[in-house]
This record gives structure tokens, C-alpha cells and sequence, in this order.
């Protein structure tokens, strides 16, 4: 296990994914929010649940982000063909994939970290340029942030999980982004009792959103815990039992 996390920590310090996919989602989180809490009329910005659904953007972009990453520690690999001598020189596939979960689940939390810090400071300068008082007190921030980036860190090891399912790179990654971006969305809107019990409505819950989303943080977190170690248990079982050629 710690020679496969070894080697998982040397793949990411020389390719450039990781910062490509760091820099793309620090974009997207400042232009998301600074859209909004600029842009919007000032009176929808005065009540609490208003400023929440402007800074959550920093946890679904963060988890959206986070997820691609994990899908792609291993599709990656397939796609190129390296996951032959990843194997060859670790047999033991199980420890290889639960190495990726490790180094997934960390990198995602760093992400999450990133993108729900700099939802609140943007999210903050917007208000206060504004003079519109700001709702959220320390409580609110802290888990906004503690909490996107927990639930970051458990989107990247569902990510990991799909991308063993899956193999092929594309479909991996357009999967994440229609079930996040629209099936949940959806959902929110024509089945909202069977919604607040998706992954992703289930992170935003564990951020501190009340849009659609599962009351207790606590139990949201659990459940999300839950998710990640199903897809993952159930994306080993297809890289253990498969070819890779």
C-alpha cells in the first residue's frame, strides 16, 4: 500500500492535471460568484438563504471539480494505456485503487478547501461593496467551508469510483457533469423528497445549503460516506475482475 501511494503521489507531482484542473476550477468559483453576488439586485441578496445559495457555489463547483479528478486518476490511466505497468509492477489491484481513493480523497479535500475559502471571500467583498449586511456569521462560514471540503473529499473517491466502472474517460466525465449539472437539478424541482437524498444534494446539505437539501449536516454526511464506499467497493470489484487491455 504505501509503495502503490507512492506511486500515486509521484504520477500527480509530474503531469499537470491536478494544477489545469486546480486553476480551472479557482476561475469558475470567483466567476460564479462574483456574477451573482455583483450582479443580482441588492434586495435578493438582504436574507440569509439568499446569500447561502450565492456562496454554495463554492462546494458544487468544488465537488464537481473534485470528482473529475478522481475519475480521471484512473481513466486517465486507461485511456493511455500506463495502467499495464501500474499493475505489472503493483499485482495487487485492490491496494493500487484503494492508493488512488487515498490520494483522491485528499486532493479533493484540498479542493474543496480552495474553492469554498474563496466562494466566502469573493462572496464577502461582493456584500460589503455592496453595503448589503451579511446574514452568515462565523458559524455559517465554518461550515460552508469544513463542510464543502469534506464533502469535495467524498465526491473525488465517488469519482474514482465511476471511472473504475466506467474505464473510458469521456464517459466518465460527462456522466459526472450531466447527473450533477442536470439530472439533480431536476430532481430538486418535480421529486424534491426523493432529491434531498442524491449525493449531490446531500454535499450541499453537508455545506450548510438549505435548497432541496437533507436537514441534519450530520446524517447528510453519513450518507454521503455511505455513497463513496458502495462506488468505490463496487468500482474495485470491476478493476480487480477485469482485463486491462
Amino acid at each position: 500500500m504505501r509503495a502503490a501511494f507512492g506511486a500515486e503521489v509521484l504520477k500527480l507531482r509530474t503531469t499537470r492535471t491536478v494544477l489545469s484542473l486546480f486553476l480551472a476550477m479557482l476561475g469558475l468559483v470567483v466567476l460564479a460568484v462574483a456574477l451573482h453576488g455583483f450582479g443580482l439586485p441588492a434586495r435578493d441578496l438582504a436574507e440569509l438563504s439568499s446569500q447561502r445559495r450565492v456562496l454554495i457555489a463554492g462546494e458544487t463547483v468544488g465537488a464537481v471539480f473534485a470528482a473529475l479528478l478522481g475519475a480521471m486518476s484512473i481513466t486517465a490511466e486507461t485511456r493511455h494505456g500506463t495502467i499495464r505497468p501500474t499493475f505489472l509492477g503493483i499485482p495487487d489491484r485492490r491496494a493500487v485503487v484503494a492508493a488512488k481513493a487515498l490520494t483522491s480523497l485528499l486532493l479533493g479535500l484540498a479542493l474543496g478547501l480552495v474553492a469554498t475559502a474563496t466562494a466566502a471571500a469573493v462572496g464577502a467583498l461582493a456584500f460589503a461593496t455592496r453595503d448589503i449586511p451579511t446574514q452568515l456569521n462565523s458559524a455559517d462560514y465554518a461550515q460552508l467551508i469544513a463542510g464543502g471540503a469534506l464533502a469535495s473529499a467524498l465526491w473525488a473517491v465517488i469519482g474514482l469510483g465511476i471511472g473504475s466502472l466506467v474505464r473510458n474517460q469521456v464517459g466518465a466525465i460527462v456522466g459526472i457533469f450531466i447527473w450533477l449539472q442536470i439530472v439533480e437539478n431536476l430532481l430538486i424541482d418535480s421529486m424534491p423528497d426523493i432529491s434531498r437524498y442524491m449525493p449531490g444534494s446531500l454535499a450541499q446539505a453537508i455545506a450548510g445549503s438549505q435548497i432541496g437539501a437533507l436537514g441534519s449536516p450530520v446524517a447528510a454526511l453519513l450518507l454521503l460516506i455511505a455513497y463513496a464506499a458502495v462506488v468505490l467497493l463496487i468500482g474495485t470489484t470491476r478493476v480487480v475482475r477485469s482485463d486491462v487491455a
